[in-house]
């Protein structure tokens, strides 16, 4: 078994990943292929990660990937997250870590549904709910969560989700929305706010990319998404994958069996899995600084990251649940935050110093990145705590 250093990690995610200034992607579509998927969570993030591996690159360019040339799809699939696709990858998700969310979705809703007394049956008032729903967008209708509910009575049930103080009264069309989405029958279509803001309309998926996605079966699905993971992400312990996929160890390790995932140990004494060829060490990279947004693919791709992250660091940079804000990274490692003044001038806020050389790279890409937003301000959930030095919740 061949060994890979926490070094040869931070420097394949240097390359890989594209966020070194010296190996920056070409293009959007060039760039969210090398990390398998870019998170769309907070409207924003598309953007932000793209601005952080193609240089030069514009809200524009960004825009018409998703939008115009419907090159990157944003679609539900791992851990119940809204991601932007590769339209490529569609067959792969759609049978696998779509299809999963999907179940766990209409189970969810059919529940609900029965503890409110709406129905006996609920799998099958769900069911019904959703060809209503269907049945308003025709051929390429596109409509807003809002316009479902005011065409389709069903849509404007109200019912009650989560328990105890977690108790809300929530509109069961966007639950069937997202249904029909993880299902990949319909798909979020033009932004109709600021690209700051989402603001989605649905259509469906056949008339958005122009042609029906012809899916692939569950096991090769999962092999795909593994693929490329291993290639982004590798090496990552099973315990990263499981927690990436949103699956069962039994799915993962029968996606890395056919994959022939090889195993290398790893400086944490766990065993990591690459792909068949690609345990060889690669050539050092320059110095480098990078400032990435709240749920970049890069910070959320491994759950296990003591090899770019000080575990004191944690509680101030990612939530309970693992997920992180806006990071600034120096020569592979997490060093701190950053955020944005009153005048959306990009600020640093280091957990501490990391010495001369990177808090300059650093206001290099702060500047880099003040010119990106134009003016723009953008908010994140987490970025006001860590600015603060807030424990995240």
């Amino acid at each position: 078994m061949r060994h890979i250093s926490d070094d040869q990690r931070r420097i394949r995610l240097a390359r890989r990943h594209g966020v070194h200034p010296g190996h920056r992607h070409p293009d959007a579509e060039t760039a969210t292929r090398a990390m398998v998927v870019l998170h769309a969570t907070e409207a924003p993030s598309v953007h932000l990660s793209l601005a952080a591996r193609v240089d030069p690159i514009t809200i524009d360019d960004v825009e018409t990937a998703l939008y115009g040339e419907r090159t990157l799809v944003k679609q539900l699939a791992m851990r119940r997250t809204l991601f932007a696709f590769p339209r490529e990858l569609m067959p792969a998700t759609l049978a696998s870590a779509s299809a999963r969310v999907a179940e766990a979705q209409l189970r969810r809703i059919a529940s609900v549904a029965v503890q409110a007394g709406v129905t006996t049956d609920g799998v099958r008032w769900v069911e019904d709910a959703l060809l209503a729903v269907l049945d308003e967008f025709g051929s390429g209708a596109e409509l807003d969560t809002a316009a479902v509910r005011e065409r389709v009575p069903v849509a404007a049930t109200k019912l009650v989700w989560g328990s105890g103080r977690w108790a809300q009264e929530q509109f069961v069309g966007g639950h069937l929305l997202l249904l029909l989405g993880a299902r990949g029958v319909l798909v979020r279509g033009p932004n109709n706010g600021h690209w700051r803001i989402a603001r989605p309309s649905w259509t469906p998926m056949r008339s958005w990319l122009g042609e029906e996605v012809a899916t692939l079966d569950e096991a090769s699905g999962y092999a795909e998404l593994v693929r490329r993971w291993l290639w982004a992400f590798g090496p990552g312990t099973e315990t990263d994958l499981v927690w990436w996929l949103g699956s069962t160890k039994t799915a993962a390790r029968r996606a890395l069996a056919a994959v022939d995932a090889v195993p290398v140990s790893l400086d944490s004494g766990d065993t990591g899995w690459v792909l068949p060829g690609d345990d060889l060490p690669e050539p050092e990279v320059a110095p480098w600084a990078a400032l990435l947004p709240a749920l970049d693919p890069t910070t959320m791709g491994w759950k296990q990251r003591d090899h770019y992250l000080d575990p004191d660091d944690v509680p101030y940079l990612f939530d309970s649940v693992g997920n992180g804000g806006p990071t600034a990274w120096w020569n592979g490692r997490i060093v701190g935050s950053w955020t944005q003044d009153p005048d959306a001038r990009v600020r640093l806020v280091l957990r501490s110093d990391p010495g001369a050389q990177a808090r300059d790279a650093l206001q290099a890409e702060a500047e880099r990145l003040t010119t990106f937003f134009a003016g723009d301000i953008v908010n994140s959930v987490y970025a006001a705590r860590q600015v603060r030095g807030e424990r995240l919740p």
